[in-house]
């Protein structure tokens, strides 16, 4: 049950640092942070959350990574379904402590986004379905080999959340202008419920592509590195306790 909450916290945190700077922040007259703050935010969540809770669950916040990790053999299959379960319900957690912020000032419309993820008319550069699809498969799918890699035997210890925070960061600056940047079911469903209408309607996309995504990062990371991955390279293991397991 502690895992499972830690998740939810952990979640929340991504959703509200992420989105909520997204939503508060990036446009903010004159001193906005933009697209840079806002990538560089939505890496902060999990960097910072890594070293908080990655002893406790793994610090996985993302249904997404939480079943690359499993088809790459370092996550139970019996943990799956509540690790997706308290990682939603903390991304709408976090939606709805936000939605209450950020309706505070004058002229709020939720109806404007709310950091939502889209394609199409709903995409931040007008990216089409097949643009929106393919960055968000393609970026997941590096997402878990930096996941996978940062965390393998061999890997100097307590270094992780920094690769994995960076990474997440440079996602979201390739790909907020295609869709907002998901690589995270739970993300994109903690403000779309919020928004509803088009962004409900859309959100079939932001599962299906961080998911498989995921899955393929996992293949192709097994395929490229096994448990002799190490002494093929000529490197001295490293005994480590990974952050994300």
């Amino acid at each position: 049950m502690k895992q499972y909450c830690a998740e939810f916290l952990g979640t929340f945190w991504l959703v509200l640092g992420g989105c909520g700077s997204a939503v508060l922040a990036a446009a903010f007259p004159q001193v906005g942070i933009g697209l840079l703050g806002v990538a560089l935010a939505f890496g902060l969540t999990v960097l910072t959350m890594a070293y908080a809770i990655g002893h406790i669950s793994g610090c996985h916040l993302n249904p997404a990574v939480s079943i690359g990790l499993c088809v790459g053999g370092r996550f139970p299959a019996a943990k799956l379904a509540p690790y997706v379960v308290a990682q939603v319900l903390g991304a709408i957690a976090a939606g709805c402590v936000l939605y209450v912020i950020a309706s505070g000032a004058p002229g709020f419309n939720v109806a404007a986004g709310f950091a939502s993820n889209g394609f199409g008319a709903h995409s931040p550069g007008g990216y089409s379905l097949v643009a929106a699809l393919v960055c968000e498969v393609v970026m997941t799918l590096f997402f878990l080999l930096v996941i996978l890699g940062a965390t393998d035997k061999g890997v100097p210890a307590g270094f992780a959340p920094l690769a994995i925070g960076l990474a997440l960061t440079l996602i979201h600056l390739i790909s907020i202008p295609v869709t907002n940047t998901s690589v995270n079911p739970a993300r994109s469903t903690g403000v779309a419920v919020f928004v509803g209408g088009w962004a409900v309607a859309q959100l079939w996309l932001f599962w299906v592509a961080p998911i498989v995504g995921a899955v393929l990062g996992a293949l192709a990371y097994r395929f490229i590195a096994d448990e002799h991955v190490s002494e093929r390279a000529g490197i001295d293991p490293i005994a480590v306790q990974p952050v994300l397991p």
